[in-house]
């Protein structure tokens, strides 16, 4: 962090008052009401991106992000409500959806291509080819990579072991998508074989985003972004860590005391927390919505488990997503969904879906904390028919007491 950026006193906030606004804030106090279309479209523009992940245990992580906050909201409705128009998919907080009033931003940003290794694969491409794939997606979009014309191969770009694509055709969609010369406009629809029900379909930004493709952004990327994202924390930390994903730079740069001084955002501590946060400007006198009485199942990557510390020292609740360890590593499960209750963070549960029930196969409650037995069978029945199951079936290690 810069030097001298500590100099000056900064207000403080309680533990309880920081869970309260970060409950609220997020749109976890209560759910959104109305056409489920609209109201996860009004989400999205509310949490500014929410991060993807293909595991589907009890619904993708997009979904689970939906399921917790927008009433009625079922597996497979955030793409559905958000494909074609409405969003599009770039780094954020990693891979995320964005709201399509990001997209000129992305697309001016995307010339510079500060991330992901483009000039990597660049070399990897004649630019005749990446042109000809474009064009394929402007005649045949929307369309899928493995719908696109073979071109051969290329050697896969290799990180510290992971491999990427060997087909020529499907790296330079990569360019492309990166670039933002293409988007994603949507999935293949679960009619369709297993397989392909999960394809990401592709199309140009004029046929995708045609309300914003030919929109220019004005400013600057970084300090716009950095807005975003403090709004969609919450609270930032200004320590290092994933949530600050592509602004890392940005972290240590002169911008956060900047914006801070224009009161464009508010720096802010937490009470017996030793770092310290960046908060949207004048978030100590915005609204904070008293939480309801139903339980949610928070998908791993749901925003409010951005930064872990900050969800131990606020909530009291040490939450480590296992699902990439050994199973001999892990303190928990692979696929661990923590459960909020009144703001409060009360247990955690290993689920899937199997043979037409939601099968809870663990649960850990949380020290000193009751968690409310009807309140959780009322979630899980509700997460059970967002999924399109109707029974619940608690395993021995889920039992109730």
């Amino acid at each position: 962090m810069r030097a001298g950026c500590h100099d000056a006193p900064v207000p403080e906030i309680s533990r309880a008052d920081a869970r309260r606004f970060l409950v609220s804030h997020l749109g976890l106090a209560r759910f959104a009401a109305g056409p489920r279309d609209e109201a996860i479209r009004a989400m999205l523009a509310r949490l500014r991106c929410v991060q993807l992940d293909p595991l589907d245990a009890i619904g993708q992580n997009a979904d689970l992000v939906a399921i917790a906050r927008v009433k009625g909201a079922r597996r497979g409705d955030t793409h559905a409500a958000l494909y074609p128009g409405h969003a599009f998919e770039h780094f954020a907080k990693e891979r995320c959806l964005l709201p399509a009033s990001a997209f000129p931003w992305y697309r001016d940003r995307a010339v510079e291509t500060p991330w992901w290794r483009h000039s990597e694969r660049m070399k990897k491409l004649d630019a005749g080819l990446v042109e000809a794939v474009l064009e394929e997606v402007r005649e045949r979009g929307p369309i899928s990579a493995r719908a696109l014309e073979h071109r051969g191969g290329v050697e896969p770009m290799d990180w510290a072991g992971w491999k990427g694509t060997s087909s020529a055709t499907k790296l330079a969609l990569e360019v492309l998508w990166t670039r933002c010369r293409v988007v994603v406009a949507g999935r293949a629809r679960a009619a369709e074989r297993a397989r392909a029900a999960r394809d990401k379909l592709y199309d140009v930004p004029e046929r995708a985003l045609p309300s914003v493709a030919a929109v220019d952004a004005t400013g600057d990327f970084a300090r716009w972004a950095l807005v975003e994202r403090v709004e969609a924390s919450g609270l930032l930390s200004r320590a290092s860590g994933p949530w600050w994903s592509m602004l890392a730079d940005e972290r240590t740069g002169a911008l956060p005391d900047a914006l801070v001084a224009e009161a464009a955002i508010e720096a802010v501590t937490i009470e017996g927390v030793p770092r310290r946060y960046l908060a949207p400007a004048g978030f100590r006198e915005r609204a904070v919505a008293k939480p309801d009485r139903a339980m949610r199942i928070l998908g791993p990557l749901d925003p409010l488990l951005w930064d872990r510390a900050l969800v131990r020292d606020v909530f009291g609740f040490d939450y480590v997503w296992e699902v990439y360890k050994p199973a001999s590593e892990r303190r928990f499960g692979w696929y661990v969904c923590p459960l909020l209750h009144r703001g409060e963070l009360v247990g955690r549960i290993e689920a899937r879906i199997d043979d037409g029930a939601l099968v809870v196969d663990r649960l850990w409650r949380e020290e000193a904390r009751k968690l409310d037995e009807d309140a959780l069978d009322d979630a899980l029945a509700r997460h059970a028919r967002a999924c399109g199951v109707e029974t619940v079936k608690r395993g021995r290690g889920a039992r109730r007491r």
